[in-house]
């Protein structure tokens, strides 16, 4: 029985199935959207979540924490420094999860995978370039 077992397994053993999460998690730190299948983005979510709360705390027990799971020392400063700013008043929900259709491939449900304030961060990056 599955019962209390929360969480995923993609059809993976579990140190990939963490490496991964660790990579699609930093990568949407890093680059604020995504493309990725509907379950990983699903699952990914609640990690990227949990990060930023972290940041939002700030203080140096939950930046180690953070350092513990993302891999690169510049996405955790951007981390703790731009994006907890920028969702300082929101008590959650900082990702979206927009479904794109199935990949040619083999037919998987695909999806975007991007935080909340992703449009605004585009528009501001235009104003300054002009």
């Amino acid at each position: 029985m599955r019962h209390r077992k929360a969480g995923r397994k993609l059809n993976r053993n579990p140190s990939h199935r963490k490496a991964m999460m660790r990579n699609i998690v930093t990568s949407l730190l890093e680059h604020e959207r995504i493309v990725t299948t509907v379950p990983k983005a699903k699952e990914a979510r609640r990690m990227a979540d949990k990060m930023i709360t972290l940041g939002k705390r700030g203080n140096l027990h939950a930046r180690r924490q953070a350092l513990a799971y993302i891999q690169s020392d510049e996405i955790v400063a951007k981390l703790f420094d731009e994006l907890s700013s920028q969702y300082a008043e929101r008590q959650g929900g900082y990702t979206r999860i927009i479904r794109t259709g199935n990949r040619y491939g083999d037919a998987a449900p695909m999806a975007i995978l991007e935080l909340v304030d992703y449009e605004e961060a585009i528009e501001e990056a235009l104003e300054t370039d002009e």
